[in-house]
């Protein structure tokens, strides 16, 4: 090789799998390919890089041979945590390779804390925190009482774990209705205190409880606003099935199963007053609320929307429930596009 040649760009794509996942992993049988060959067509080599702690070695050694790291792992995944993989990936970052996204900017931005710090921003809603036991076991139940029904979040979850639907119900002496959003959940009610203390977990891994105002039209659906950057990458609409009570013919059934994820890209005409508002006035102002620089911003992420009540023109307003910054997926057609953009302009020297 000439001196004035160089090799390109590398990274590694890194998802979470056994042995076998990660023996057999190639970018063509990967759910990533998209991504894979988006990155191949701008001159950067991607590799698969399964993870799992039972090989935390090995995935350590390849992911210092790269110079940079995309991950896509939950929060919570069949029972592991990223209690451990949050701290490996600090470790490489701290040694050179560029890691998106980099767990200190998941705990700032994709966490359910992110709803109250950013509470202040034209995306907020009626938003309160639980820090620990004595805050909420002291002011949830008249919030309940006086706000009417709530939304409980532990601040690290997906998959619509640890999301309550908190109803009182009235004249009935302290019990409550309450609806988990994962898939197949069934009402219950019990008393207040009794939910409460069901709850007590959240206050460990998670930190703090976070408490928003429920969002009446739920029912229209959810606006997922995918962005590479602080660049929206497209949107998603889909009508959800979670906090909503199941049909009589039970969780299970077609009727109560979510509707697809209808994908547009980012110039979508139904969308563009949400594109303006993320791009020119909310993401901006959420980097300056949470200390995040334009480079530490994931390459792909998304923040979940539910419709709020109309202004005084007529116009819809929106709250954000969620930003999805661990695993991002799937995505647009236009995102890895975007995504492979994103990456070429973080690995220039």
């Amino acid at each position: 090789m000439d001196a004035d040649q160089h090799l390109p760009h590398s990274v590694a794509i890194l998802w979470r799998g056994d042995a076998a996942a990660r023996r057999d992993a190639t970018p063509q049988n990967s759910r990533f390919v998209r991504v894979f060959e988006a990155l191949a067509a701008s001159g950067i080599e991607a590799r698969p890089a399964v993870y799992d702690e039972s090989f935390a070695d090995a995935v350590r050694d390849q992911l210092l041979s790269v110079d940079g790291v995309l991950v896509w792992v939950d929060p919570i995944h069949q029972g592991k945590t990223r209690a451990a993989l949050d701290p490996l990936l600090r470790e490489i970052a701290m040694q050179g390779p560029w890691v998106s996204a980099h767990p200190d900017v998941i705990l700032k931005m994709g966490v359910k804390d992110v709803l109250y710090r950013t509470r202040h921003l034209g995306w907020g809603a009626d938003t309160h925190r639980y820090d620990g036991s004595e805050s909420f076991h002291s002011e949830f139940p008249s919030r309940l009482q006086s706000a009417g029904t709530r939304v409980l979040k532990q601040n690290r979850g997906n998959g619509g774990q640890g999301v309550w639907k908190v109803e009182a119900l009235p004249h009935a002496g302290g019990m409550v209705r309450v609806l988990h959003a994962q898939r197949g959940s069934q009402p219950e009610e019990m008393p207040l205190a009794t939910f409460m203390v069901r709850c007590e977990p959240y206050f460990g891994w998670g930190g703090c409880i976070i408490d928003q105002a429920f969002q009446p039209r739920l029912p229209e659906g959810m606006i997922r606003c995918y962005m590479s950057g602080k660049k929206v990458a497209g949107f998603g609409h889909q009508l959800i099935k979670a906090l909503i009570p199941p049909p009589p013919e039970g969780p299970d059934s077609p009727e109560a199963q979510p509707g697809p994820r209808i994908m547009h890209g980012p110039d979508a005409p139904s969308f563009q007053a949400l594109r303006t508002s993320m791009e020119n006035e909310w993401t901006p102002q959420m980097m300056k609320t949470l200390d995040i620089a334009e480079g530490s911003l994931p390459v792909i992420w998304d923040a979940d929307f539910l419709y709020g009540p109309p202004d005084a023109s007529g116009a819809d307003t929106y709250v954000l429930c969620e930003i999805n910054a661990s695993s991002c997926f799937a995505i647009p057609d236009a995102a890895p596009a975007a995504i492979a953009l994103t990456v070429m302009a973080r690995l220039q020297p």
